[in-house]
């Protein structure tokens, strides 16, 4: 069904399947805690997030601290465990990558790589694994082969060779969906392992276009006009040219994760965002939680206790119920 919002001269037009009362940008423990509440509170809730490996807690191996949760757990799990919960309350989450958003308007819109979502309200949790230093000729060569969203540039390599640079949910999942375009793909793991679950390590391992290398690390990206190569570096061995036409790159940092929001929130001179005692950015109805914020104890629990209060604060945003007052002094 489409739903028309006249909002003063300006209509706009929905699909009500794609109108959610709150979004949730990231699944870490920050998000997947805000969106069990919102979804608890009967609000129609949709969280965006790039991989169960894609945030700080998923690719910790073993967790023995979480309250609650005897022995040990890895950070996959415990996310899954939330997830799972967030599910049964209604919450649905989908695996994609925010390219863009519009956050001033009444009405908040959310440009994915695999579809647009509009929401009443939204909760950013991306987390602080976001690259600032870049490789060699990365930059450069940004939309001329290199490239952050297999799932938006692949058809552009079709019968070519590329390479995929990453070790998490998001590096295998993008790198499977590009085997169905190019002639080979080369999977550089700067670890010595895949950060993934068995089965979707397992699918990887058994394309047979696929050459995987592991402990490899990036170390630049070779082109004069358009990616030509990649130079990488293997543990105990020289530095190797392998010939690409494409390089997808899927490595993380310790940033906050803001660069989608392109300036529509204020943030600190540390990157991070600001918020008010109910994690209120300075656009009202937008929230943010977790490691996103510089003040914020880098601990899971932590996280999740912040996704709880700003969940909470959605529902009395959205109900029109007074709100704490605001304390900038943060």
């Amino acid at each position: 069904m489409d739903l028309t919002l006249d909002l003063g001269s300006m209509a706009i037009s929905m699909n009500d399947d794609e109108h959610y009362d709150v979004i949730v940008i990231g699944g870490g423990p920050a998000g997947a805690t805000a969106a069990i509440y919102t979804a608890r509170a009967d609000l129609k809730t949709l969280v965006i997030d790039k991989g169960l490996t894609a945030g700080a807690l998923g690719i910790t191996a073993k967790i023995v601290n979480y309250p609650g949760v005897v022995g040990v757990v890895s950070g996959a799990e415990l996310l899954e465990r939330m997830r799972s919960q967030a599910e049964s309350f209604g919450a649905r989450f989908v695996q994609d990558r925010v390219q863009a958003v519009d956050l001033l308007a009444e009405v908040k819109t959310i440009y994915a790589s695999g579809g647009t979502y509009t929401a009443r309200a939204v909760i950013i949790a991306t987390g602080s694994m976001g690259r600032g230093q870049r490789v060699r000729g990365e930059d450069r060569l940004l939309g001329r082969g290199v490239s952050y969203c297999a799932t938006c540039d692949a058809a552009f390599f079709r019968g070519q060779d590329v390479a995929v640079v990453g070790n998490s949910d998001e590096a295998v999942e993008e790198a499977l969906f590009l085997t169905k375009f190019v002639r080979h793909l080369h999977l550089f793991s700067p670890a010595l392992e895949l950060k993934v679950p068995p089965a979707l390590e397992e699918e990887i391992r058994a394309r047979p276009n696929v050459t995987l290398y592991m402990g490899t690390s990036l170390r630049e990206v070779i082109g004069s006009e358009k990616v030509e190569a990649v130079r990488v570096a293997r543990r105990g061995q020289p530095e190797e040219v392998i010939p690409v036409s494409g390089a997808f790159i899927y490595l993380q940092g310790g940033r906050p994760v803001t660069d989608f929001l392109e300036g529509q929130l204020s943030i600190s001179k540390k990157g991070c965002l600001l918020v008010d005692r109910e994690y209120q950015t300075t656009v009202p109805g937008v929230y943010a939680v977790g490691d996103v914020l510089c003040d914020h104890v880098k601990q899971a629990v932590v996280a999740a206790a912040e996704g709880a209060v700003a969940g909470m604060a959605v529902e009395k945003h959205l109900h029109n119920r007074k709100q704490l007052a605001v304390d900038w002094s943060k």
